[in-house]
């Protein structure tokens, strides 16, 4: 009614309010909507499933036996910014199969991989392998509870310290191994990177063999409490193999027997076995 009048008549809204006796508040009162609902229905899927976006959160609504419009959901699903970046997968460029074949000498070729595995307390630990393809030598067993190509590198650096490098580094496609700071790092070196193809870990397969054994005398045979207790074991461990497990394939001599790089002279295991560390001492 106050419409027509405005339209008809030419009288203002107080004139026009006054005459249908409506207060003039109500002729500019526009009902809000309340979304507390949607908003607290919202809230709870977005914290059980954050990796999941609008489709299925308004699917599990209906599922629910509620209601709500579709477009009223999607307007306060926006409203709410959950909208989800879409993240593109980073492709692997194709990789050609190379044939494993042992080196001819130390410090040639050098195979590295992860292992996974958890502490008593359930939290989820790394395992860092590095062996020499030629000898079959365990270099380095480094645990931690993340390994970024950082920590990789410096590893690596330490590794440069002591023994060299190699020519040739085999490894899988993981996140660490075709970062730009570790293709870097070899770039600097002239070292090349030998990537298996994706889904063929047996195309590293020395150190693939290496991991099992690992992970029967290590990570399968103790409870480890902390990551200190762990990295003591395996150093004791890296020992005892590269000294006193055969190898069929190196005439049943363990690795540092079949081709040493380490003085005859001096035992490491004794010298650091107060700091239970274990640091060979290149010749």
């Amino acid at each position: 009614m106050v419409s027509y009048l405005l339209a008809a008549y030419k009288v203002s809204i107080a004139r026009a309010c006054s005459v249908v006796g409506l207060h003039r508040s109500m002729w500019y009162y526009q009902a809000k909507k309340d979304d507390s609902e949607v908003v607290a229905k919202l809230t709870e899927l977005a914290e059980d499933l954050p990796t999941r976006g609008f489709d299925v959160y308004y699917n599990r609504i209906r599922t629910e036996g509620l209601v709500w419009n579709r477009k009223r959901v999607l307007r306060v699903y926006r409203g709410m910014k959950l909208g989800m970046r879409r993240r593109h997968k980073k492709r692997v460029p194709t990789r050609i199969q190379q044939p494993l074949e042992t080196p001819g000498c130390l410090n040639e070729v050098w195979s590295m991989d992860f292992m996974s595995d958890s502490l008593s307390d359930g939290r989820r630990v790394r395992m860092f392998n590095v062996i020499d393809d030629y000898n079959r030598e365990a270099l380095a067993v480094e645990p931690g509870l993340s390994f970024p190509a950082t920590r990789v590198t410096r590893v690596l650096n330490q590794l440069e310290e002591e023994i060299g490098l190699p020519k040739v580094i085999r490894v899988d496609n993981g996140p660490e191994f075709i970062s730009k700071e570790f293709t870097a790092w070899c770039e600097r070196r002239a070292i090349e990177i030998r990537y298996i193809q994706p889904g063929k870990p047996m195309q590293n397969g020395f150190i693939e063999r290496f991991n099992r054994t690992f992970r029967e005398d290590v990570l399968d045979a103790y409870w480890f409490e902390d990551l200190e207790q762990l990295g003591i074991i395996a150093e004791k461990w890296r020992y005892d193999y590269n000294f006193y497990h055969p190898h069929k394939a190196l005439e049943y001599k363990a690795p540092c027997q079949y081709a040493s790089r380490y003085s005859k002279d001096l035992d490491p295991w004794k010298e650091k076995e107060d700091e239970n560390i274990v640091k060979f001492i290149p010749v």
